[in-house]
């Protein structure tokens, strides 16, 4: 069986595009980052420990767990919480590339596959009124960067660069497929 260590229903709804049956599990998994933990390992240790958390009591199925955090100047955007965390979020953003991280890992019986991904967003220089106008209609409040790309939050960027499109939304399809085959699945 494969098993998604999340109950993200944006995780599962990208899973749902490779037509593969699978269930989802919550992980139980501290996602405090580590004193001086940078972004990018952060995500990757994060994947593996939800994938892991959930494989130790699924043996024999494959797990698959990802990971995805903001990056501006250097320091963790994570979920805004509130309308006022996300207008902030995204007010400190306006006229700036934001990198997001994303890690995603697949834990089974066949061993531990990872990989990771980089999305820079540019986002365009943003009035305040813009941005309220964007978080009243959409309330983008747990989603890391205060915004959903495959909605009405396309609307806020000049540009996105990446090599996986579904990263940005929290699971890199991409490179899913590509640990899905290593570790047997045929795709499509």
């Amino acid at each position: 069986m494969l098993v998604l260590a999340s109950t993200s229903p944006y995780r599962r709804e990208l899973l749902q595009r490779l037509r593969l049956p699978f269930e989802c599990a919550r992980p139980e998994v501290d996602e405090t980052p580590l004193p001086g933990e940078e972004v990018a390992p952060l995500v990757r240790r994060l994947a593996a420990a939800k994938a892991g958390a959930v494989a130790a009591a699924r043996p024999g199925d494959w797990v698959v767990g990802s990971d995805q955090a903001a990056e501006l100047d250097g320091r963790i955007l994570g979920k805004p919480g509130g309308r006022e965390g996300a207008v902030a979020q995204l007010a400190s953003m306006s006229g700036r590339v934001v990198r997001f991280h994303t890690g995603v890992c697949l834990h089974g019986p066949g061993g531990v596959f990872a990989a990771g991904d980089v999305t820079r967003v540019h986002f365009r220089t943003l009035a305040r009124d813009e941005i309220e106008r964007y978080v009243d209609a959409e309330q983008p409040f747990d989603c890391a960067g205060s915004f959903k790309c495959e909605g009405l939050g396309i609307t806020l960027f000049e540009a996105i660069e990446s090599h996986d499109p579904t990263g940005l939304v929290g699971l890199p399809l991409i490179a899913l497929a590509g640990l899905l085959r290593k570790a047997g699945y045929a795709l499509p």
